[in-house]
């Protein structure tokens, strides 16, 4: 079967990426960890974060996050238990926030992005590639509290629209973006005086809904920037609030009627970070855990199989081209790409994708 027959077979028209930022595996399949939480040193605020641990794993990981296992779980797949030797790697080398999402978006490791400088990504990604088709132009987005992503996707080359940082909406734009760009400035996160994961997360929302894009990248920070601090207190309390987030998004796109059973979610971090119980604030290539992560995903044409628990192990750079192939687009990069994870998509037809040639 040919790609284009494949594609036309697909439920999809629309895919939303969400990223948390540094946030670990551990804490997806397993919930908050005794040990840290214990900790006073890591541990400020016990009382914030007591209903996190009810006792079993499956508890816990249920009452951090609520969507996650409530929904997605349940209705689509989780990637990245290493309990089942199920496992989810980057394949980057320096294991920071750059050279995760470059891997996640282009589809490979490239060694000129070392660090987390903000220098235009010499690579178009996943996004800009679908922002060229004609079926995808001028309906690609992305939105990030961090104000790096105007440069990892190379806006002013791609033409994708990106909000990130402090940016303000701007356009004919509506009643709740103007009381955004009002008050963005007045409460920031104080330890990093960035605007906090909500703000970012209602422009996204209310682009969604006066613009309504196909493709949407969405990015919170607040996980890691809790992370670098040892506030493991703020840590779960800031995932919490994303899957709030997530779980108030999928909401609205179940209700809207350009969104609703068309729509797929894929939700995942750039990178990991240390392990054990001291280790968890860091991440690079000498702390070890850094390059484990994990993939979450939902929508009209992924089996609901729930966490994976198959030995396997699965690649960041493999997202590019699944984004891709959701899409019904054959994805084409200078260099060989990691392949489309087929196991996500309701298609046997879906090795053929897997096998076509980069260009």
């Amino acid at each position: 079967m040919s790609f284009s027959t494949f594609a036309q077979e697909l439920k999809t028209e629309n895919i939303i990426i969400v990223a948390l930022d540094g946030y670990r595996w551990q804490e997806v399949f397993e919930g908050a960890d005794q040990r840290i939480i214990q900790n006073p040193k890591f541990t400020k605020n016990r009382s914030g974060v007591d209903r996190f641990t009810h006792g079993s794993t499956t508890e816990n990981r249920k009452a951090l996050m609520p969507f996650l296992w409530g929904e997605v779980a349940v209705h689509g797949q989780l990637y990245g238990n290493r309990r089942f030797g199920n496992k989810v790697n980057c394949s980057n080398l320096q294991l920071l926030s750059y050279p995760g999402y470059s891997e996640m978006l282009v589809g490979f490791a490239d060694l000129r992005i070392r660090s987390n400088e903000k220098k235009i990504n010499p690579n178009a990604t996943v996004l800009e590639f679908l922002n060229r088709q004609k079926e995808f132009q001028n309906k690609v987005a992305a939105f990030s509290t961090w104000d790096a992503f105007p440069y990892i996707l190379s806006e002013e080359r791609s033409g994708i629209h990106v909000n990130a940082g402090t940016e303000l909406a701007d356009g004919e734009i509506s009643r709740q973006e103007r009381w955004l760009n009002g008050n963005q400035d007045k409460v920031v996160n104080p330890s990093n005086g960035a605007r906090y994961d909500e703000y970012t997360y209602l422009y996204a929302k209310e682009f969604v809904k006066r613009k309504k894009p196909k493709v949407l990248f969405l990015s919170f920070n607040e996980t890691d920037e809790h992370g670098h601090a040892g506030r493991y207190d703020e840590y779960l309390m800031a995932a919490n609030k994303a899957d709030r987030l997530l779980a108030d998004l999928w909401n609205y796109i179940q209700s809207s009627p350009d969104y609703k059973n068309k729509t797929t979610l894929i939700i995942t971090t750039d990178h990991g970070r240390g392990s054990g119980k001291n280790n968890w604030t860091k991440h690079r290539l000498f702390a070890r855990g850094s390059g484990q992560i994990w993939f979450a995903v939902i929508g009209p044409d992924t089996p609901p199989t729930g966490e994976m628990k198959t030995r396997n192990k699965y690649y960041q750079k493999q997202l590019a081209r699944t984004i891709s192939a959701f899409a019904g687009q054959q994805y084409h990069a200078p260099r060989p790409t990691g392949e489309v994870m087929h196991t996500m998509i309701r298609r046997e037809e879906t090795p053929a994708i897997v096998s076509a040639q980069n260009e």
